[in-house]
């Protein structure tokens, strides 16, 4: 009777095991699809975590996009439990030394990994740990750096309460499986959008700060561009958007510190809620009447600080990259046989690549593409063309 039972137990525990897995198997396929079921970037995020919650215990998670050129976050769907510590985590993400950091996954090897193992199982030699997420009764971490083709687009963050168990190996392994999927929605959800037809600043907008983040001054431009890339409905009692934070931690870092690798400046790209593309940058303001206050400048991206970015996005070769901007310039065939030396066939292939990646079938198209995206909201608009082919 007790072998019986103990072949019973044994086959109760396999069967069990096996749906989990088929469970698993089925969300990583309902999370790939997703990826590629032309979400935008804010709706994608959400539904992810949703399935993820099927098959791994999440208690609370924060999900940000980010500016491959700099790893600024430039947008953040964050569990409600954990607004009111975005500061700390910005702070602690940028100005201070610390395990498992963003960036540093971003670099990394291996671009998943939990707070229990970086700290090889004493939570309490992290400093996020004793300053954040102990106070709030949270324990481990699950962090990921979201890449493809190269370019993080984005980073992932998964706790747990301090009562529940530690992210296992099997479960971080899950979520490495699914990264590059990841990577590749939020690569594809930033070219997806069009504009609203709503109007917006063309002036560059400034936000004045203290040293302490507080709001010391907002011209009116500042406050609709702030509206535009607020998480929530801003106003001046809420913390700054997640964007507007990275970007002046960035500066601040800058400034404490010379480790900061030089291409990571204190500025990010970014899309609005209203598919416009807009330039963030931070600056310190120098002389004795400013009080060493900081500068957000807010300026509409032009179509040659964007380039990199669509050209990431549309996941272009160099070549391909250098073609399409020939395309851009309006370059003949022979013109780029000239130019790169190459053959007119060898032209032809990365054109069809281009099209193929872009989703367009002519050189028309493409133009019209960006065209559509940059240009045309401003026509509408009324403005006029200065001397440099740039809006007035």
């Amino acid at each position: 009777m007790s072998t019986r039972g103990n072949h019973t137990q044994e086959n109760s525990t396999s069967r069990s095991k096996t749906i989990q897995q088929q469970s698993a198997e089925q969300v990583r396929r309902d999370i790939i699809r997703l990826c590629h079921a032309g979400l935008d970037s804010r709706t994608l995020r959400i539904e992810i975590i949703k399935q993820l919650r099927k098959v791994i215990p999440i208690d609370v998670s924060f999900f940000t996009t980010a500016d491959p050129a700099t790893l600024l976050f430039t947008g953040a769907v964050v569990d409600e439990f954990l607004e009111r510590a975005m500061a700390q985590f910005i702070e602690n993400e940028f100005l201070h030394d610390d395990v498992n950091k963003f960036s540093w996954l971003a670099r990394s090897t291996t671009p998943v990994g939990t707070l229990i193992q970086a700290t090889q199982h004493e939570l309490e030699q992290s400093p996020r740990y004793r300053e954040i997420l102990a106070p709030l009764a949270l324990g481990d971490e699950l962090r990921a750096a979201l890449i493809v083709s190269g370019a993080c687009w984005g980073f992932m963050c998964l706790h747990r309460d301090r009562s529940s168990p530690h992210f296992t190996p099997a479960e971080v392994a899950f979520i490495g499986r699914l990264t590059p999927h990841i990577a590749e929605g939020l690569r594809t959800a930033l070219l997806h959008g069009s504009t609203t037809g709503e109007r917006v600043p063309d002036e560059p907008g400034l936000l004045l700060l203290a040293e302490d983040l507080s709001v010391v001054a907002i011209t009116p431009a500042a406050s609709r561009w702030l509206a535009e890339v607020a998480e929530v409905a801003w106003s001046h009692k809420l913390a700054l958007p997640s964007a507007i934070s990275a970007v002046v931690a960035r500066l601040q870092a800058i400034e404490r510190s010379t480790e900061v690798p030089p291409a990571l400046l204190p500025k990010v790209r970014l899309r609005t809620a209203s598919g416009h593309w807009l330039m963030l940058h931070a600056s310190r303001l120098s002389g004795p009447s400013t009080q060493a206050q900081i500068a957000v400048i807010f300026e509409v991206a032009r179509p040659t600080e964007i380039a990199p970015l669509i050209v990431q996005a549309y996941d272009l070769s160099k070549r391909e990259s250098e073609i399409m901007q020939s395309v851009l310039r309006g370059l003949s065939t022979a013109e780029m046989v000239a130019t790169f030396q190459i053959s007119s066939n060898t032209v032809q292939d990365h054109l069809k690549a281009i099209f193929e990646k872009v989703g367009v079938r002519s050189r028309r198209e493409l133009v019209g593409q960006l065209f559509a995206q940059q240009y045309r909201p401003r026509l509408v608009a009324g403005r006029d063309l200065d001397a440099n082919g740039w809006f007035t």
